[in-house]
């Protein structure tokens, strides 16, 4: 199935264009979840990601029809939020924060995860990759471990948001 889907890169300049895309695939993939206020501020994420001048994002289409995407942009140097959880940082240490991955229910499964995540990861020359996963997704950690991240702390970085496992993973992947 994943071999028909076509991945297309998109900028902080589209982010008029794709906007409303990212929000009808979080509505569809949080559906059962809508009710929690911290997922009521997806629109917000997507502003503040998308706003970033580095913004990138991948989106897959079967034929026309949205089955999922991936975003971030790079972290500025010395604000990286992961820094807190290693001594020593390592010496190189640009990121690309990884921010956020969404399938549509239909397409999980078949690989259209990983391609999303390595066609974004592919797009920069930052040295490492950062992301958050929710501690009470054991298996989205692990499916993320499998692409070579591994778990340096825990973070809640909003008080209404969960506690987030801090990932890492060097660059370019394996």
């Amino acid at each position: 199935m994943t071999s028909a889907l076509k991945l297309r890169h998109y900028s902080h300049d589209d982010l008029p264009e794709i906007r409303q895309t990212l929000l009808d695939v979080h509505d569809d993939v949080y559906k059962a979840e809508m009710e929690e206020e911290f997922n009521q501020r997806f629109p917000w994420f997507v502003d503040h990601w998308g706003g970033h001048p580095e913004f990138s994002c991948v989106i897959a289409y079967d034929n026309n029809e949205v089955v999922g995407f991936a975003y971030g942009a790079p972290g500025r140097e010395g604000r990286e939020w992961w820094r807190e959880h290693l001594d020593p940082v390592p010496e190189k240490s640009r990121t690309f924060h990884f921010s956020e991955l969404m399938v549509r229910e239909r397409w999980r499964k078949t690989g259209t995860s990983e391609r999303l995540h390595r066609a974004l990861m592919g797009a920069g020359d930052a040295d490492l990759a950062a992301l958050l996963v929710d501690v009470t997704h054991p298996k989205v950690q692990a499916l993320y471990e499998s692409w070579g991240y591994r778990k340096v702390g825990e973070d809640q970085p909003f008080p209404d948001s969960p506690v987030f496992a801090v990932m890492l993973v060097g660059l370019p992947l394996p």
